[in-house]
């Protein structure tokens, strides 16, 4: 005897073979959720240095569209005090809570073919809840189909809202470098 749902049971497989099969032979988008993001400050006083291992970034080559965000309180500091004090003090992570870039690749990237390849992206950057137009440049990698990106590209405080308190002004940088390291499925 036959299940109740069993004709709906099989058309969900048979669409789930056809939607998996569809995957193999068209990549209609790249993603990780494990990219790379470091962040660098330097002043006569103090360096500044945080990395997170847990950015998501996608790609979507038809449409050129690209997009990685960012959980503020993911990036790890050297010592706790510095991480309280960027989270709380200066980006606001509660209120604020994720660091997004979501643009359009000014290049025609062939997606099928391996080579590195010097591309550019603009789009919205928002962080601090401000947002701004911006065109970012990096690498696009491909090898064996899978693409990978690296950039490096700074934040001015100013740009963004962060306010830095006159008492630690010499300590913390008006502009900070982000480098990013992004490895696709």
């Amino acid at each position: 005897m036959k299940p109740r749902n069993y004709n709906l049971f099989i058309l969900f497989l048979a669409f789930l073979g056809l939607f998996s099969s569809s995957q193999v032979y068209c990549q209609t988008s790249f993603s990780t959720k494990t990219a790379k993001v470091n962040l660098f400050s330097t002043t006569p006083l103090e360096d500044i240095k945080a990395e997170s291992n847990v950015c998501l970034s996608v790609i979507v080559p038809k449409g050129k569209q690209i997009l990685f965000q960012l959980s503020v309180k993911s990036l790890i500091f050297p010592r706790p005090l510095m991480q309280e004090h960027f989270n709380e003090n200066y980006i606001e992570s509660d209120k604020y809570p994720t660091a997004i870039f979501k643009g359009t690749m000014v290049e025609d990237i062939d997606f099928t073919k391996d080579g590195t390849y010097t591309v550019n992206a603009t789009g919205i950057f928002t962080v601090h809840g401000v947002a701004k137009q911006r065109t970012i440049g990096g690498k696009l990698t491909i090898l064996n189909g899978k693409p990978s990106i690296t950039c490096n590209f700074d934040v001015l405080c100013a740009d963004h809202k962060i306010k830095i308190p006159k008492i630690v002004f010499t300590k913390i940088a008006q502009n900070i470098n982000i480098s990013v390291n992004a490895n696709y499925n």
